[in-house]
């Protein structure tokens, strides 16, 4: 009976179960595959880094755990219910309430204050305006931005808007935070920053953490570290710098 209830526990702290995922793309009648029956699972609350060179197949990847692309083959199981089972209006709504993302480049909407980004994804999903206002003040002064509250993209440094998207991105506390080369467009000095404040707001929220990037100083503070090579997973390890 001991054996049944850890299994049990075991399985709600599953939160992904990816399956032989599949990605292929036809072009002037040639197939090219990008990924090739990628498989692993991630739990809540875990932190983890997706590295391998240029074309490996990284973005793609993440791109499917995002659900903004879709696998040519294989499945995705959250909570164990395939997303991709899900119409596009389902799928979408999943991604607003469920996930946050955080690109190299932010993409924020330049005619709107960094208060109204950070607030976008809340008046999307129909929060009480208020309600938005009040916890995107709250990321934003947590990420040292409440003097830039009302201040648009062009009047922000670099290592500013990325903040401000990483405030976007935790606006609706995701589960899950899927981010794609997140300091690859900073200086050393603000992207460590960056990096070690999505760290610090992951064990406060207790929120996935999958990122892709090619810093392995950074991929090295992560606890778990999948290495991609040609669309295939050729490592799956614990980091050697959190055994130590």
């Amino acid at each position: 009976m001991n054996s049944a209830g850890a299994q049990t526990e075991t399985v709600q702290e599953r939160l992904l179960r990816v399956e032989s995922i599949g990605k292929s793309y036809l072009a002037d009648s040639t197939i090219t595959n990008v990924l090739n029956g990628v498989t692993f699972n991630v739990d809540r609350g875990e932190t983890m880094s997706i590295v391998g060179p240029s074309g490996a197949g990284k973005s793609t990847l993440l791109n499917i755990l995002g659900t903004l692309d879709h696998p040519s083959s294989g499945t995705i199981k959250y909570r164990g219910e395939d997303l991709f089972a899900r119409d596009e209006k389902a799928l979408a709504e999943f991604r607003n309430r469920k996930l946050g993302f955080v690109f190299q480049f932010h993409h924020l909407l330049p005619e709107f204050t960094a208060l109204e980004n950070v607030m976008m994804p809340a008046r999307i999903a129909g929060i009480d305006p208020d309600a938005a206002e009040k916890k995107a003040r709250q990321l934003l002064g947590r990420l040292g931005l409440d003097k830039r509250l009302t201040h648009k993209q062009g009047e922000l440094s670099g290592g500013e808007q990325q903040r401000v998207a990483v405030a976007r991105a935790l606006v609706m506390e995701p589960e899950v935070v899927l981010a794609d080369e997140p300091t690859g467009n900073l200086d050393t000095h603000t992207g460590r920053d960056v990096f070690d404040l999505m760290l610090e707001i992951n064990r406060e929220l207790n929120m996935t953490l999958i990122v892709v990037t090619h810093n392995m100083d950074f991929a090295r503070k992560l606890p778990r570290c999948i290495t991609l090579v040609d669309g295939s997973i050729i490592d799956n390890n614990v980091s050697q710098a959190t055994e130590q």
